[in-house]
């Protein structure tokens, strides 16, 4: 069974029909990249899918269990199931790193507070970062700071992790860094959703590649039919195109 099913997922603001009808599964310790032009779709389908934004239409089934309500209740918890890295990180300021990483666990009641203090500190070693954990956000790099967003985000157990173009905001080294960081989340087995524009991470470490394009999904499938022969002639602009850039 997939661990996520997605079906005619929908989503418009206005008169902008952003998502018009997507749908796709992913199993269990899958990583799935998503790749696109800037206004395809790629954020406001991982914002539906985490509940940032309500799909007009479709439905979003994890582990066999039907997501999309009306309850607000259900909504919050319905969020569990998915962690979520933004570009630009999005840590709390006023807190250390340590503060950051066991807030939510701790709102949630997720334990006492020394098993999720010393979840989070194995968690930052797990990222490189356990020296940093009495850290302020802005003693940190760029990427630094991502990789504790990371960590955040491991620490409500999600079953899906999402990643919303992670390494947009850093420069070529940090961006490095981070990548390693995704690397090792695959290899232990992590299910991940990488919105992204780094065409070689997307090629060696996704198991699928999904190219959106006008608020569809234009090809879906293993990155050497995606970038080696990529059937939709749009695809192929874009890889070409992606490939004339770097």
């Amino acid at each position: 069974m997939a661990v996520l099913q997605v079906n005619q997922i929908k989503k418009g603001f206005g008169d902008n029909q952003v998502l018009k009808g997507v749908s796709f599964s992913l199993e269990q310790g899958q990583v799935l990249a998503i790749i696109g032009s800037s206004g395809g779709g790629k954020s406001t389908l991982l914002r539906c899918l985490n509940f940032l934004e309500t799909p007009d239409e479709g439905e979003i089934w994890v582990s066999g269990k039907q997501l999309l309500s009306a309850s607000e209740e259900e909504i919050r918890q319905n969020r569990l199931h998915f962690g979520l890295v933004f570009q630009n990180f999005n840590l709390f300021p006023q807190y250390t790193v340590l503060e950051n990483i066991t807030l939510a666990p701790t709102l949630l009641k997720q334990g006492s507070a020394a098993e999720i203090r010393q979840k989070a500190r194995t968690l930052l070693a797990q990222v490189g970062l356990a020296e940093k954990a009495d850290a302020y956000p802005y003693q940190l790099s760029g990427g630094q700071q991502q990789r504790v967003a990371i960590a955040r985000a491991l620490a409500l157990n999600p079953q899906i992790l999402c990643f919303d173009e992670p390494t947009s905001a850093l420069d070529p080294e940090l961006t490095g860094e981070v990548l390693r960081v995704i690397r090792g989340l695959k290899n232990d087995g992590n299910t991940m959703i990488v919105v992204t524009h780094e065409m070689e991470f997307a090629r060696s470490v996704a198991d699928v590649v999904m190219y959106m394009a006008d608020g569809i999904i234009e090809e879906m499938g293993p990155p050497e039919q995606i970038f080696g022969d990529p059937r939709s002639e749009k695809t192929r602009a874009f890889i070409r195109g992606a490939q004339e850039k770097f």
